[in-house]
């Protein structure tokens, strides 16, 4: 029997292709192989005046172990990973409780693609501070890249109960949601996360790919499209509102969609996979 045709695309196809861009997510989290791809790099923040302003903080006060601190975050922010590292370790031989440290020496070690030593790091932040939500979420990011879904829920799930207002932990824990097809749970997750930082593109992102699993086409539209407005250079969304261009039947759009989600990431397979099947 011939596929029944929704906007010229089988209904039968669809599906299938809305698992593939759902898997993609988790994908592309467990593929975080480089430091940029962990610590979010921030020029500003790691610009060489506001380090060596904090250097002089240092040199008028040297066994401040906060300014340590900060300074290697202004390190990390600036990509500069090896001196990052160096502030932490000078910030925790000061004080060995500093438990902010270790979880920000962590996040170093994370990008240097030293998991073992990030490990240690956030189980001792959460020994010295059981209450640290950022720890949890960072221990839970790690977990979710190695595919260990079940315990990154549940240290995601410990911020949230810690009433954290980090919307980190509600994005993933909805990415997990998402991927156990609980797509409901993983709406409601996304939503929180974007009341706590509506700026913030990918939980609309996400969000509109749950509300495409549920048949919500004109939602999931929506926040698609809201991701885009707030971050043109997301891959990922590109191909989100090709699939939608596609089950409309307008390959025109989904065309310049996929090709543009392409242009972004050249090895993105979705991206590929949906030029082929509009060209």
């Amino acid at each position: 029997m011939t596929a029944q045709k929704t906007a010229g695309v089988s209904t039968k196809l669809f599906p299938v292709l809305l698992m593939l861009a759902v898997s993609t997510i988790g994908l592309a989290s467990c593929q975080a192989t480089n430091p940029e791809s962990v610590i979010s790099i921030d020029r500003a923040q790691g610009s060489e005046g506001n380090i060596t302003s904090l250097t002089q903080v240092i040199r008028n006060n040297p066994n401040d172990a906060k300014a340590y601190n900060v300074r290697g975050s202004a390190y990390g922010r600036a990509g500069d990973f090896s001196q990052a590292l160096k502030d932490f370790n000078t910030a925790i031989k000061i004080n060995p409780n500093f438990y902010q440290a270790y979880a920000n020496r962590a996040l170093i070690y994370r990008g240097m693609g030293d998991l073992a030593a990030a490990s240690d790091d956030y189980n001792k932040a959460l020994q010295i501070n059981s209450r640290y939500d950022v720890a949890y979420i960072g221990r839970g990011n790690m977990y979710r890249e190695a595919g260990q879904s079940k315990n990154a829920f549940s240290d995601y799930q410990r911020a949230i109960n810690l009433d954290t207002t980090d919307p980190r932990a509600y994005n993933n824990r909805g990415l997990i949601y998402q991927q156990r097809g609980q797509h409901e749970q993983a709406i409601e997750d996304f939503s929180k996360s974007i009341s706590l930082s509506p700026s913030a593109p990918l939980p609309y992102n996400n969000r509109g790919l749950s509300y495409l699993a549920l048949g919500d086409e004109e939602n999931a539209f929506t926040d698609i499209n809201k991701a885009l407005q707030l971050d043109k250079n997301i891959a990922e969304a590109w191909v989100n509102q090709g699939l939608i261009y596609e089950r409309r039947g307008d390959k025109t759009k989904a065309r310049n969609a996929y090709a543009r989600a392409a242009q972004l990431d050249p090895k993105y397979q979705p991206a590929k996979d949906g030029l082929n099947r509009v060209r």
